[in-house]
């Protein structure tokens, strides 16, 4: 039995999600200890609370948003975002010299990170090997020419960024429902589907009439009249539990619910993250993704979807019926060009770390 520290960023659900579907399958063999920031934390102590997964809190980096007025949507906070920033650095020293205990205490024999900057490293101050296992990384290691020039300058940009994160690391594997070529001559890479977790896996898919829609704690009034014009139930996630407009029905949070919601509808609606809409394209459903304004990672999502020929993308701000009911009206069209297989990545990344852990008798 190996012991593997993990640690992840906490924005976004899709990071926990990615985390966990890794952790299931990990944890029937080796001791894991998983260091979560944030909104992560508060998803995983709850699924891992008095089991031998150990959950630990470390400060984070997060991003902040407020409404734009002009756009209807959401933009970035760049002053609470840099507030942020300047906290999380004034916290670092004591966050190192906490992470090194843990492991000059309990040895681990591999750390793994997805996109969370001090625990890797610190690893790699101290000689253990660190793999990063996330979907950032696409923009450092994928050849992007192909993408609209303005996405191209913007991916550049956030490539420093993600450089900026960490280095050293034993392995590269990009997760992703899409894969770009990469660069010429990139080594240490691996392209890998969507980690799935067990929910989605065991879920049956079925075509039926109602789409699901998942939103991140805000919706316009534009975007909800081009939900309306879907002319079928449309449940929504992510803005918590609401009177109903219409065919409009808002849900609360509930995983299993809302993969059974997912699992039997005809299609998805969401924001342009990487997971939902590799475990939608999984579940055989098309996606219409609306990335969010001033979001260039929701942009590119979007763009590799439309790419892929299994959905379509328009941005939130500029999101109209004409859009959704083009959608509708080619869903069979998109669910066609789906290509399930590729999306599942979990056997994959499992092998990968198996290369790195030390070899029982």
């Amino acid at each position: 039995m190996a012991t593997i520290f993990y640690s992840l960023s906490g924005e976004g659900r899709g990071h926990a999600t990615r985390v966990r579907a890794v952790v299931e399958q990990l944890r029937q063999q080796h001791r894991v200890v998983i260091y979560a920031p944030g909104h992560a934390y508060e998803l995983l102590l709850p699924v891992y609370e008095g089991t031998e997964v150990n959950v630990r809190h470390i400060p984070g980096l997060a991003f902040h948003y407020k409404h734009c007025r002009l756009t209807g949507s959401r933009k970035l906070d760049t002053f609470k975002t840099g507030m942020e920033c300047l906290h999380y650095i004034a916290q670092y020293t004591e966050l190192s010299r906490r992470l090194q205990d843990d492991i000059e205490t309990e040895s681990p024999d591999l750390v793994i990170t997805d996109f969370e900057p001090a625990l890797p490293r610190v690893a790699r101050q101290v000689g253990i090997p660190f793999i990063s296992l996330d979907h950032q990384h696409f923009l450092l290691v994928s050849d992007l020419r192909k993408l609209p020039v303005d996405l191209q300058r913007h991916a550049f940009f956030m490539a420093q960024v993600v450089r900026g994160y960490y280095h050293g690391q034993v392995q590269t594997v990009v997760s992703s429902f899409y894969f770009p070529p990469l660069k010429p001559n990139t080594q240490g890479v691996s392209q890998i589907g969507v980690l799935l977790r067990d929910e989605i896996l065991q879920a049956t898919p079925e075509h039926g009439e109602h789409i699901v829609v998942y939103l991140r704690r805000f919706g316009s009034s534009e975007v909800f009249r081009a939900l309306e014009a879907c002319g079928c139930e449309v449940r929504i996630y992510g803005l918590g539990a609401q009177r109903s407009i219409g065919r409009l029905k808002f849900r609360e949070i509930d995983m299993h619910r809302f993969v059974d919601d997912l699992a039997t509808s005809r299609a998805l609606i969401s924001t342009a993250g990487n997971q939902l809409i590799g475990e939608a394209l999984y579940l055989e459903k098309p996606v219409l993704a609306m990335p969010e304004y001033c979001n260039h990672e929701q942009r590119i999502n979007g763009h590799f979807l439309q790419d892929s020929g299994a959905g379509m993308t328009v941005g939130m701000e500029q999101m109209t019926p004409l859009y959704t009911r083009y959608f509708m009206k080619h869903c069979e069209m998109f669910r066609s060009r789906i290509d399930r297989q590729n999306i599942h990545g979990n056997t994959t990344a499992l092998n990968i770390i198996n290369q790195y852990l030390p070899r029982t008798a």
